[in-house]
């Protein structure tokens, strides 16, 4: 296939509001994909290449050559070419990687230029997102999307789901199965304003899991091999090794846990969010807090497989084999007294509340069903930074005011809810400005624009009609609670969430 067929329905998505016609003019390019060009076109379709590390910064893309005049790139062609540009290492590898970058840009047209532009640089924002493209896939492939996404999820590779489904189908699809040292998307937890409303989404009787203020974590281990993963599946073994060596020493062949990691002060309450989160980014031991790991569900042991499994199961299998102090609080509950009780509970040690949970349902990979549903003492979103304003006053010189938005599914972009400063210590104030001098694109010396991919924890009183804001609505007194360097922008809080808190009734 040309790439400049992929370039024209990507611009075509782009420019196309309803979500099944989208669907539609992805699946027809998923069609005439040849069977070598599955991989490649599928990422260039979701917006991604498969190299997920190119060594090709912003400095690289803005002095590019004249575009050529008649398009010659294939798919397969680009491809290549981004796999040898990824590759280059050693002396001389920047003049190298210079000029193999320029010689692709070179044989590019304009609007393949613009598409390889957003492909290197991570914002093409056409509105693919790996859902839509998902049951783009089901329908090329003439398969359910039920299937897709279950392989989907079980794999964490679009890109081997749409060669598994357009060259073998459903049986094909069958075949992709939970692989020990392959991450899967994890299961996730809805919101509820108090223990009652959760009670009434899971039934009775439930299980309160104490939510621990830590980052999720998955820990996969095959003999002595242990392997560390964050929510969003990025491999974080080398930085964790307390974790390592805590998994390793269980009386285990093969296991798959699912829970968290969490930095404790010395009376044994848990430090701030900030500071687990930045030991969870450090490379290295050099840092001396160390992160505790402690679970709630098991996914795999020694050989079985427990993802279909209702929780009770895999929750007797989890108690078996783990130590109870590796394992979060939980309580069985049957009143809303019983939760009300396990939730005060888990604030008075400092955690942030509970995961009421449905002992009868699976482990459900990757959705944010009504069988978890966590309960925190106020409303809380995770947003996206999509600017910040210079300070005044005791705040000059650092970057301030923040621009908050939600993410919309429909367009794959985001909508702004309103600006806040509050909650930000000189800690945050540094860190943050620090952060955002990285990811700005644009400063009119006053508001910097920053790339849409630092998430936020924001803390609200409820959510007011507002025709100031595109969505129509704006959060009153948000604050920031902390920055969520676990989470990726396409998991931010959407735009129909705002909307849902807004509309329940005081």
């Amino acid at each position: 296939m040309r790439f400049l067929d992929i370039t024209a329905t990507s611009a075509a998505v782009a420019a196309t509001g309803g979500r099944k016609a989208k669907i539609e003019l992805l699946a027809d390019a998923l069609r005439r994909l040849d069977p070598g060009e599955i991989a490649a076109g599928s990422a260039f379709l979701a917006g991604e290449l498969r190299q997920r590390q190119t060594g090709v910064g912003y400095a690289g893309l803005r002095d590019r050559p004249a575009p050529a005049a008649e398009p010659s790139l294939t798919v397969a062609a680009v491809d290549t070419a981004v796999a040898e540009i990824a590759t280059v290492a050693g002396t001389g590898s920047q003049a190298r990687r210079r000029d193999l970058l320029g010689a692709l840009f070179a044989a590019a047209t304009a609007d393949e230029q613009q598409l390889l532009v957003g492909l290197f640089s991570g914002e093409l924002r056409q509105g693919a997102q790996a859902g839509l493209l998902a049951e783009a896939i089901a329908v090329a492939a003439g398969v359910p999307v039920t299937v897709v996404r279950r392989a989907l999820l079980l794999s964490g590779d679009l890109k081997q789901v749409a060669v598994a489904a357009l060259t073998g189908g459903a049986a094909t699809l069958a075949e992709i199965r939970l692989r020990v040292g392959t991450p899967l998307t994890p299961m996730l937890a809805q919101s509820a304003p108090d223990v009652g409303a959760a009670l009434l989404a899971t039934g009775t009787p439930a299980v309160a899991d104490t939510k621990l203020d830590g980052i999720r974590i998955q820990v996969h281990r095959s003999g002595d091999q242990v392997a560390v993963f964050t929510r969003s599946l990025d491999d974080i073994t080398a930085r964790l090794p307390e974790v390592v060596a805590a998994v390793r020493a269980l009386p285990l062949r093969e296991v798959v846990l699912d829970g968290e990691a969490m930095a404790l002060d010395a009376q044994g309450r848990p430090r701030p969010f900030q500071e687990t989160s930045s030991r969870a980014a450090t490379r290295g031991t050099s840092n001396p807090i160390a992160l505790l790991p402690y679970f709630f569900d098991v996914l795999h042991l020694d050989g079985a497989d427990l993802l279909d499994e209702p929780g009770r199961v895999r929750w007797a299998a989890l108690a078996e084999a783990l130590p109870a102090g590796l394992i979060v609080g939980r309580t069985t509950v049957e009143t809303e007294e019983q939760a009300a009780a396990a939730f005060a509970a888990a604030l008075a040690a400092g955690q942030e509340g509970v995961v009421i949970k449905a002992p009868d349902a699976p482990y459900d990979v990757g959705r944010r069903g009504s069988a978890w549903v966590k309960v925190k003492p106020r409303h809380t979103l995770d947003l996206v930074v999509l600017a910040v304003e210079r300070g005044h006053g005791r705040r000059q010189g650092w970057l301030s005011n923040l621009h908050l938005g939600a993410r919309d599914p429909e367009t794959g972009g985001f909508v702004m809810l309103g600006k806040t400063f509050k909650g930000l210590t000189d800690e945050l104030l540094r860190w943050q400005t620090e952060r955002f001098q990285q990811l700005a694109v644009e400063d009119d010396g006053w508001v910097v624009r920053v790339r849409p991919e630092q998430v936020v924890e924001i803390a609200f009183d409820g959510v007011q009609t507002s025709p100031r804001y595109p969505g129509g609505v704006a959060l009153r007194f948000a604050r920031v609670l902390r920055y969520r360097e676990d989470k990726s922008a396409a998991e931010a809080d959407t735009i129909d969430a705002v909307r849902a808190i807004g509309a329940r009734p005081a």
